[in-house]
């Protein structure tokens, strides 16, 4: 049995967003800095700036399976803070420790969507014992919101569209084009948006 609604939300708030509005607004894509950690370099910056923050944005992406049967693990983690996203590439370099140094991190809060699912398949490339994360789709529908998703909650509360041309790229390429960078840093970045808005709003 679920939970009663408590929602600190006007009444007449949107729940809901029709194909034909999501149409109208204005495509947003990530436009700051984004750092592909692809060396101890980056790796350093990157430890640094995200343990720096209170709260992230994250994702990963996953290459496509066409066949029955066929699965695939994550190839990316991508990780938003309010000065730049890191697209951390599993495939081409050992960031294991890291990347699970930051999930369990207590003191920094790791936003995303879906993100039971997410974390399950990371465990399955490297131990992983995930602390303050939070799924901004369960936050919306504690709060009577009908559509969870990143790109109807982004038409919602953020008032923009963000892309998905290129979620069926290949993922686990060693040169990832312009196109999937940006892809990518950008549905990090928006769940870190969305939190903000949610807290703005006495959602959180």
């Amino acid at each position: 049995m679920e939970a009663s609604v408590t929602t600190s939300l006007p009444r007449d708030f949107p729940r809901e967003i029709s194909r034909e509005e999501m149409a109208a607004l204005p495509i947003r894509r990530y436009e700051g800095e984004i750092v592909l950690v692809a060396d101890h370099r980056s790796l350093v910056r990157a430890v640094d700036d995200i343990g720096h923050e209170a709260v992230v944005g994250w994702d990963t992406e996953t290459r496509p399976a066409f066949r029955k049967g066929e699965m695939y693990l994550p190839s990316l983690v991508q990780v938003a803070t309010s000065r730049a996203v890191y697209v951390f590439q599993l495939e081409r370099m050992n960031v294991s420790a890291q990347v699970a140094g930051f999930f369990a991190a207590t003191g920094i809060v790791k936003v995303g969507i879906s993100v039971k699912d997410d974390l399950t398949k990371l465990a399955m490339v490297f131990p992983l014992e995930p602390a303050s994360v939070l799924d901004a789709g369960l936050v919306a529908r504690r709060h009577g919101m009908g559509q969870t998703g990143l790109r109807n909650l982004a038409g919602i509360f953020l008032g923009f569209r963000v892309p998905k041309g290129a979620k069926t790229t290949n993922w686990a390429a060693p040169r990832l084009s312009e196109q999937q960078i940006v892809y990518a840093a950008t549905d990090a970045w928006a769940c870190r948006e969305l939190y903000l808005k949610f807290r703005e709003l006495g959602m959180v």
